[in-house]
């Protein structure tokens, strides 16, 4: 598994990509690997991606519940591989509702959101 947490600059806010790189049995993800990132569309409208988002989300909401963060988006994403196929994956966008406008995601809560990344990745197996 594949996973970078991104600040948004000037923005209260940080994505997390998470790139899925081992079948997934559960949701029915086996072929991740693909030549085109037109084919992964195909992956991530499937049911058991779907089932997949809807898990992540109830897992991550359960995780951020205490530290004050929200969650702004949460959705399927292309990631390019190192090998030249693409593979589908995670991209969700957490907002610290509380912090200064315009101004980017101090480091403690930059390393919250990935120590949540990092549970999240574990809790449904992805990594």
């Amino acid at each position: 598994m594949s996973m970078r947490v991104i600040p948004d600059q000037d923005q209260p806010s940080a994505a997390i990509e998470i790139s899925l790189e081992k079948p997934l049995l559960d949701y029915d993800l086996l072929q991740l690997e693909q030549p085109t990132p037109r084919d992964v569309d195909a992956v991530l409208v499937s049911q058991g991606f779907r089932d997949l988002v809807d898990d992540a989300r109830g897992v991550l909401t359960d995780l951020l519940t205490h530290s004050g963060l929200e969650i702004t988006q949460l959705t399927g994403a292309i990631c390019p591989g190192d090998d030249e196929v693409y593979r589908p994956g995670l991209w969700i966008v957490v907002r610290d509702p509380h912090a200064a406008a315009k101004k980017t995601l101090p480091g403690a809560i930059q390393e919250r959101i990935a120590v949540a990344a990092t549970e999240l990745s574990k809790r449904l197996q992805l990594a």
